[in-house]
């Protein structure tokens, strides 16, 4: 059968794909936090699973405000990068999995959450970034992915502690799927950061780091943190760490297993007006 082998988090600042396609990798300012995922590279090699089910949020790009899912997921065969304004980023177009993504879609919806089933999207740097952090910038992605957008854009958004039971359910929708395939589950967004108002540029890294260490040691509780904690601690944009617990809802611990191997901690700030985090945990 198929299983969760590992779950990666990180930030998916747009400012760290312009680095990386303009070639400022090695610029004193954005040095040390690329640094910060030179193992993460290297694990990634070591450790690539057949299929990636990516969880992010959507700028504007496959969806507006005119429609906005609370939970999307694509079943494409394929979804191309995304034009944000200043043309599509020179990276690998994604290749999906659409027979595991349509047996999450059936298993979780069967299992009380409502899903989007998208066929045609494209993707925006909410996932591009991550596989550019974790994969580099090969001619091709080394994996299958399945994308998974969350709205975090418009209130109402999900609760922590719903986008948590979702990755319980998420879990099991794997658990169950025939074929032995090897599949990680990435939460990508924040750390603390707001774009706009009169608190525009907030970083809190203490509180970050904080919220690192309960995901590690204390997800269930962390998953009962209201929203306006996130707003006040963390900034207006800090509310996309709650797609973080799905990934963490999945991990084998969760229900009952052993607690995973955290392989790589990261935290660096700022990155452009950001606070950017990274983990990797694997199951045991």
């Amino acid at each position: 059968m198929a299983r969760i082998t590992a779950s990666v988090y990180t930030s998916h600042v747009p400012a760290i794909g312009a680095a990386i396609d303009l070639k400022k990798t090695g610029e004193a300012y954005w040095q040390p936090l690329f640094k910060g995922y030179e193992y993460s590279k290297q694990w990634m090699k070591e450790n690539t699973p057949d299929v990636i089910f990516l969880v992010y949020n959507d700028h504007a790009t496959a969806f507006s405000l005119d429609m906005i899912p609370t939970f999307a997921i694509g079943t494409a065969a394929e979804f191309a990068p995304a034009d944000e304004g200043w043309g599509p980023r020179p990276v690998p177009k994604v290749i999906g999995h659409p027979e595991l993504a349509s047996h999450i879609a059936q298993s979780v919806i069967q299992d009380d959450f409502d899903l989007t089933i998208v066929n045609k999207m494209d993707v925006d740097h909410g996932l591009t970034v991550p596989l550019s952090l974790m994969c580099g910038e090969p001619e091709a992605w080394p994996c299958a992915v399945i994308p998974f957008a969350v709205n975090v854009v418009q209130y109402p958004v999900p609760s922590g502690r719903r986008c948590f039971q979702l990755g319980q359910a998420i879990r099991r929708a794997v658990a169950s799927y025939d074929d032995d395939l090897k599949v990680q589950i990435w939460g990508t967004g924040g750390m603390s950061h707001q774009l706009q108002g009169a608190r525009a540029g907030l970083i809190n890294a203490e509180w970050d780091n904080r919220f690192l260490d309960r995901l590690i040691d204390d997800p269930a509780g962390l998953s009962e943190m209201p929203h306006i904690d996130y707003v006040r601690e963390a900034g207006s944009e800090g509310i996309e760490l709650v797609m973080w617990l799905i990934a963490r809802g999945a991990m084998a611990d969760i229900d009952g297993g052993p607690r995973p191997t955290v392989k790589h901690r990261f935290f660096h700030v700022p990155a452009s007006n950001t606070a950017v985090g990274h983990l990797i945990l694997e199951n045991n």
